[in-house]
């Protein structure tokens, strides 16, 4: 005969605390009219609310986690100093999402380091030099009608001020989203201390004979006949220029070329055909540009005076038809870019030889997909040539006209009027004219003038990388990447740049402290350069204008040489400003002089172009190494179509819109700091990243699921106390399993963490806080937590479990929502032995290694799986209106003793069985299958092992206390309930 064994639960019943009902209140209220044992039951208890009304009380919690603490941990934090070094942005414009990463990313690095016990070093700083700032200057000059009096003294004047205006308005925005830093004593790139330092990099790297001079296109103006900085230009709409499309002969097809087309071409000519709507730079001509990865066709126009066989991009021949208007255009061949380079071609008007090179500028949207290349008047045309060595022509005089090497037939002719007409004449002449035809555009023109402006190469001084780049390649591979795959793009742009162009045409910003000769010849010597800093740093960079005597910055040892020097008033490129930051960082107390001078760097893609780059160059030309351990990329933020956001289109979001709110509330509801900063950490960063309205609700929504999982643990700790510790050998099996699943999720968040991957972290929170905590613990303990007597020990083990499961919630979400966890650490430190006044001085999480048990694991992923079993058989029975829930069930289990499973289940406690299955009633009948009959039934195969799971009607009454199925007769107190209210 079979063994029957009974095993009755006593919980509450799931109305209150069901899955369904879970989120929207984890406090049960109810009047004591409506049931006379409300008050007898222990419900949960707490003064922390589900919503937060974020925007109204964070700022009680901000000054705690910020302005206190960032001090507080630099003296009492024991562990080695960590630096995240902060790239500093421009000092410019309001704050937007792309910062809201950047800074939300760095502090939560940082709140980790310090709740692991280091000290943190966090210095803010801003980059306050440079053309945005500039403009701003400029823009308040012209409103004042100073044009004519403009000078460089009141351009840094007003741009210094504007600069220290931007930095107070974008600092109020960050330390609103709770970025904890040295708020008080940001870097600035403007400040004298550093730029002494700048300038000491500068004298490092001549001394090493990295520093030269050479020429390079920047915007010319002939009417006034100066170089202008971009900040001096204006757009003209309507600009008509004569665009060209002219046509090269090819002298030498490259060899797998020539032989792959020697069918189609037959002995005839081929033309690269170009179109550019500057004929005056076709004499500077030194190259035509392809892109190695487009596709390019063999076009042959049959008759007509456009008559011959061209190569064209294959998605401009369409267009190219419609141009030259011939009746019979055949395309013979499709090639790809690459194929191309290495042929040559004849120049049309000195016949010389010029190469078809490759470049990445090279695009289809316009156009032949062939580029005319003159270095000597394009940014483009000079990077792609400097990259394949071929020198720079600009036969263009300072007042606009050409000079001698442009040809007998241009010499003296302005540029843009007589001398372009000359050349399209020449072209014409020569038969390289295919078409010419007006073109309305948008133009640069002189905004003192309002004459247009050119291209045109002048003198410039560059820094000679080129011999560093194995140094800074071989460092890179020292660096931990994150992700990994950024190194590629690093290393692309470290090894594609042979030369930096380090000066500029502009007053805002640090001198290049040159002296020139009668003769031009420029001294920039180590030793000049020493003795002009030191005058610099008694009087400040604005005496480099403001000073009236050359002389006082010639030092002695060149006063009696014979020359007279004036200065040259070039300044330094920003990105050499930005990019010597890391020297702030050198020699810092605490810090092991073997390790680079920073831990981590983190910004945006952008930046392995921009800072990422410089930092790393100018610390190898300077010391050798890299400024940083690790190298952190984000990228960027999107609206939520994936478009990238623009004030035009209208798609931005803007922080203070998430945080503060709209003027219409209900449609722009103020989110407050956390929700922007769970959107953070819930991002892939690594990747470009969407933000919109309905992402942020959805972050809100998810950040109030962790409110109320913490209205849950809170409210059920509001008796408890440390000294309540029930020790781990005599918790209940559930209680032990939950303190492993618990082992498990302190190593996996901290293993998220320490790989910088917050998204893992977030759904490692969010999966344990629906999964573990929400449908299992939490519905399994709520009997014991609301029926128990208040101190019994069952009781007090579910409660030692939650103060744990408490600290490690708490802890793991802190570097995420800084004044979420502030306010629920509030809420429970006077439970803690050692309270301390806030959450991020009490530590990381920390596991007992008791709770690791592979064998309470092994047991209980088991008996999930059956829970899951019988899961099914309790829905197939509500659906089909047996019950309502799953508390008037019975369930039978019908299993063989002798098997994995059958010794399992009969080892466990009866309660916690019961309770696990949220059932009324649970039969377990070792031996045969048997064939008792009931509503629902289904057969099984748990681990291998069958069962038969058997559900009926529970035939006890509800008791009015518990709402278990417990009770004989109807509206009496079952048996446990009865005994708890006698006592």
């Amino acid at each position: 005969m079979p063994t029957i064994l009974h095993v009755r639960t006593m919980r509450l019943s799931s109305g209150s605390f069901s899955k369904r009902s879970f989120w929207n209140s984890a406090i049960v209220s109810a009047k004591a009219s409506e049931n006379p044992y409300t008050n007898t039951i222990l419900l949960p208890k707490t003064k922390f609310p589900l919503r937060a009304e974020a925007a109204k009380r964070e700022h009680l919690f901000r000054d705690r986690c910020t302005k206190d603490l960032y001090p507080w941990q630099l003296k009492n934090n024991t562990k080695d100093l960590f630096i995240l070094h902060d790239g500093p942005p421009f000092a410019n414009g309001n704050v937007h999402s792309g910062h809201a990463m950047n800074k939300i990313l760095k502090d939560i690095i940082n709140r980790y380091k310090m709740l692991q016990g280091h000290k943190v070093y966090y210095r803010p700083g801003w980059d306050c030099h440079g053309l945005p700032i500039e403009i701003k200057a400029l823009e308040q000059i012209r409103k004042k009608g100073k044009e004519a009096t403009l000078s460089p003294t009141d351009i840094r004047k007003i741009a210094r001020e504007k600069a220290l205006s931007e930095v107070d308005k974008q600092r109020h925005s960050f330390k609103s989203w709770g970025v904890m830093g040295d708020w008080e004593n940001p870097y600035l790139t403007l400040s004298n201390d550093y730029e002494i330092r700048q300038l000491r990099v500068l004298t490092d790297m001549i001394k090493k004979g990295h520093i030269y001079r050479q020429l390079k296109p920047v915007y010319w103006s002939p009417s006034s006949k100066s170089a202008l900085a971009e900040s001096e230009l204006e757009y003209k709409e309507d600009h008509v220029s004569k665009s060209i499309h002219v046509r090269f002969s090819l002298k030498e097809l490259a060899p797998a070329l020539k032989k792959k087309w020697d069918g189609h071409l037959k002995n005839q000519d081929v033309y690269a055909l170009i179109w550019t709507t500057t004929p005056w730079t076709i004499p500077s001509n030194k190259a035509i540009s392809v892109h190695p990865e487009l596709k390019y066709s063999l076009v042959q126009v049959a008759d007509g005076d456009k008559k011959g066989t061209y190569i064209v991009g294959t998605d401009r021949v369409e267009a190219f038809k419609k141009e030259v208007k011939a009746d019979r255009i055949t395309e013979l061949d499709q090639v790809v870019g690459q194929e191309l380079l290495g042929s040559t071609y004849q120049h049309p008007l000195n016949d010389g030889t010029m190469p078809i090179i490759g470049g990445d500028h090279v695009t289809a949207e316009s156009g032949t997909g062939l580029v005319h290349t003159a270095p000597g008047h394009g940014m483009e045309d000079y990077e792609v040539c400097l990259q394949h060595n071929i020198e720079m022509m600009s036969p263009v005089d300072d007042a606009g006209c050409f000079t001698k090497e442009a040809g007998s037939e241009l010499e003296g002719k302005m540029a843009f009027t007589d001398g372009n007409a000359t050349v399209i004449g020449l072209l014409e002449k020569r038969a390289a004219l295919v078409i010419a035809q007006d073109y309305t555009h948008k133009y640069p023109y002189d905004w003192r003038t309002k004459q247009p402006v050119m291209l045109r190469a002048t003198a410039q001084w560059f820094a000679n990388v080129e011999h560093l780049q194995k140094q800074a390649v071989d460092n890179l591979k020292k660096i931990r990447m994150v992700p990994e795959v950024s190194i590629r793009r690093l290393e692309q742009f470290t090894l594609s740049r042979k030369e930096w162009c380090i000066s500029r045409q502009r007053s805002w910003g640090v001198p290049i402290p040159a002296l020139y000769d009668q003769d031009g010849k420029a001294l920039l010597t180590e030793n000049s350069v020493e003795y002009i800093i030191k005058v610099l740093q008694e009087k400040g960079t604005d005496a480099w204008w403001e000073e009236q005597d050359d002389s006082v910055f010639v030092a002695p040892e060149y006063r009696d040489n014979g020359k007279v020097y004036k200065r040259g008033y070039d300044t330094m490129d920003v990105w050499f400003d930005s990019g010597t930051s890391w020297t702030m960082l050198q020699n810092m107390p605490g810090r092991d002089p073997e390790k680079p001078v920073a831990d981590v760097y983190l910004e945006g893609s952008d930046q392995h172009r921009g800072w990422f780059q410089s930092s790393l160059l100018t610390s190898i030309a300077v010391t050798g190494k890299a400024p940083y351990g690790t190298l952190v990329t984000h990228g960027f933020a999107l609206d939520e179509r994936g478009q990238k956001m623009s004030k035009s289109i209208g798609n931005t979001l803007e922080p203070i819109l998430i945080t503060e709110g709209g003027k219409d509330k209900k449609k722009n509801p103020a989110y407050g700091s956390d929700v922007l900063r769970y959107w953070v950490a819930n991002c892939e960063y690594t990747r470009d990243v969407s933000i919109g309205p309905s992402i942020i609700s959805q972050i809100s929504d998810n950040l109030r699921k962790v409110r109320t999982t913490a209205r849950f643990l809170l409210g059920n700790l509001h008796d408890f106390k440390e000294e309540h510790h029930v020790d781990y050998d005599k918790l209940q099996e559930v209680d032990k399993y939950m303190l492993h699943e618990l082992y498990k999720y302190n190593d996996r968040v901290t293993s998220a963490y320490n790989d910088f991957a917050f998204n893992r972290a977030v759904q490692t929170i969010q999966n344990f806080t629906n999964t573990t905590l929400s449908s299992f613990y939490f519905d399994t303990i709520k009997d014991r937590l609301y029926n128990e007597p208040e101190s019994s020990e069952t009781r007090r083990m579910a409660q030692t479990v939650l103060y744990q499961v408490l600290k490690s919630y708490t802890t793991s979400l802190a570097p995420f929502v800084c004044h979420t966890a502030e306010e629920i650490y509030e809420n429970y430190k006077a439970i803690t032995a050692n309270p301390q006044s806030s959450v991020f001085k009490a530590g990381w999480l920390k596991s007992e290694e008791q709770w690791n048990n592979d064998e309470i694991n092994t047991k209980w992923t088991t008996l999930l799986h059956l829970k899951g079993e019988v899961n099914q058989v309790l829905e197939a029975a509500r659906q089909e209106k047996h019950i309502r829930t799953s508390q008037e069930a019975d369930i039978s289990l019908y299993l063989d003793s002798n098997s994995k499973l059958g010794r399992l289940v009969n080892s466990i406690n009866a309660s916690e069985l019961s309770s696990l299955f949220m059932t009324s009633q649970v039969n377990i009948v070792n031996g045969q299958l048997g064939s008792i009959q009931g509503e629902s039934e289904r057969d099984s195969v748990v681990e291998g092992d069958k069962c038969k799971i058997v559900l009926s009607k529970s035939k006890h009454s509800k008791c009015p206390r518990c709402w278990n199925y417990h009770s004989t007769q109807e509206d009496s107190l079952c048996l446990r309930c009865s005994n708890v209210l006698s006592k």
